[in-house]
């Protein structure tokens, strides 16, 4: 082979591994979202039954607005502290590598 050959060889060959890993990243990120909504979608459900039927029973008739807004506030609770505290584990784990 030429010296010119092999150099294309092996800029075509370091593209096709950033390539590929670029598509494994992708396919990781889209199944964790995936997975993600399926559990948000779970705990969706958890949250408006424990609503209907443990704080609804308290209010008053027509009072519907009210308990969504008890399950927006809970469900806007719960999505700060997951959040706050998968940031702090990305933080501890970016300060071990550094």
């Amino acid at each position: 082979m030429i010296p010119q050959s092999a150099e294309i060889l092996k800029k075509t060959k370091e593209a096709a591994k950033k390539t590929q890993l670029a598509v494994v990243k992708q396919m990781l990120t889209l199944t964790t979202n995936g997975f993600g909504l399926v559990a948000a979608l779970a705990w969706n459900n958890v949250i408006l039954e424990f609503v209907n039927s443990y704080i609804k029973k308290y209010l008053t008739y027509g009072s519907g607005i009210i308990s969504l807004l008890i399950y927006a506030i809970l469900i806007t609770i719960l999505a700060v502290t997951v959040t706050l505290n998968i940031s702090k584990i990305v933080e501890r784990l970016e300060k071990k590598e550094g």
